[in-house]
């Protein structure tokens, strides 16, 4: 690891600690406009994800719906809490080509975006040490009168995340302060997504609150609308 790198890696708990955990779960409500110019509103107002830490993998399940989505990169599966199957799409990311802006989406597309995005999340910063993962150190930043080092990642292709090319931004405690970001099946929208309330679970750093706008030109944040907010209640490692 390079240095920047391992210094986010101990602040948010160690490879040590973070290479037993299997998975974590998250009880998280996730609303914004992105949700509602899809027509899926509240689709995610409710539910609890399991984040696989070893492989790409994200089960959602919705409390009260009889109903769980399973993420994975090449293939989404909707079924009943029983595990009766209710729909499912190969090559998930391929239904998003030839949308538009207020182009609605379907529960496997909510799925979808929704996997290669939180696992993205709460595998960070440890998922930039898998293999595959390149990282650089570009110049830092002044916000708020605060320095913020910014750390270039490419994801390899057998990883699906928002695009290829991604920066974290790092607080001196070494925390994840922003996320930068375009994100490929919405078009290339851009995405400052800020991190913050952080928690200690069984030794595990966790941003709880995530807030996401659109940027323009070199990282200039557009204030409206609010894109996304993620808010993590009860979280567990296993």
């Amino acid at each position: 690891m390079d240095e920047l790198l391992n210094l986010a890696v101990t602040a948010h708990g160690g490879l040590e600690r973070w290479n037993k955990v299997k998975s974590v779960k998250v009880a998280a409500s996730i609303a914004g406009a992105i949700c509602f110019v899809k027509s899926k509103g509240d689709a995610l107002k409710d539910v609890v994800m399991t984040v696989d830490t070893k492989a790409e993998r994200l089960v959602t399940d919705f409390p009260g719906q009889d109903k769980r989505s399973i993420f994975a990169p090449n293939r989404i599966v909707m079924e009943h809490v029983d595990g009766t199957l209710i729909e499912s799409r190969d090559g998930p990311e391929e239904s998003f080509q030839g949308q538009q802006r207020e182009t609605p989406w379907d529960d496997i597309h909510v799925a979808y975006f929704c996997g290669e995005a939180l696992w993205t999340y709460i595998n960070t910063p440890f998922l930039y040490t898998h293999e595959g993962f390149k990282t650089e150190e570009i110049p830092s930043i002044q916000v708020d009168g605060e320095t913020w080092r910014r750390l270039k990642v490419t994801f390899p292709d057998n990883v699906k995340s928002h695009t290829r090319e991604q920066i974290s931004c790092f607080g001196p405690d070494g925390l994840l302060r922003r996320h930068d970001y375009t994100v490929d099946i919405l078009g290339g929208a851009t995405g400052l997504n800020y991190a913050s309330e952080y928690r200690d679970v069984d030794g595990i750093i966790v941003p709880t609150k995530r807030r996401i706008y659109a940027y323009e030109g070199d990282y200039q944040l557009v204030q409206e609308p609010l894109l996304v907010s993620i808010d993590m209640g009860a979280i567990a490692l296993a």
